[in-house]
């Protein structure tokens, strides 16, 4: 259900460059969440440092929203950012695993497949 990746890259290095690798990918970052200063804003501190990315491919977005709305709850997509025994870990949500709990036709399905390794390699990448 979910795909990770483990790397020697350092955390800031990742995370420095994952707005430019996301475009160079077909996705923009629409937003990011540091939860360890959201929490520690909020009086819940943690020690890790996590970050989540949300990206997005509008034409893809729009390609499965047409057909299956109720897909909306798995948008947009994510990638997480943490350490991990000193190591970096991205990690995402398996796209594929969900295509089997829409409404969607074969090509939406196909287009949500390419997507998803479009993402893998994005995240290979970093």
């Amino acid at each position: 259900m979910i795909y990770t990746v483990t790397t020697d890259t350092p955390i800031a290095n990742i995370k420095a460059t994952i707005q430019a690798s996301a475009k160079e990918h077909k996705f923009g970052v629409l937003h990011q969440y540091a939860f360890q200063e959201i929490l520690e804003a909020k009086g819940f501190p943690i020690q890790k440092d996590i970050t989540l990315y949300e990206i997005c491919n509008p034409k893809g977005a729009q390609a499965l929203l047409e057909q299956s709305p109720q897909a909306s709850v798995f948008l947009p997509c994510r990638i997480s950012v943490y350490e991990e025994n000193e190591k970096t870990v991205l990690a995402t949500i398996n796209l594929e695993d969900f295509i089997t709990y829409i409404d969607a036709t074969d090509e939406v399905k196909e287009h949500i497949h390419m997507l998803y390794q479009d993402i893998i390699k994005l995240i290979n990448f970093l």
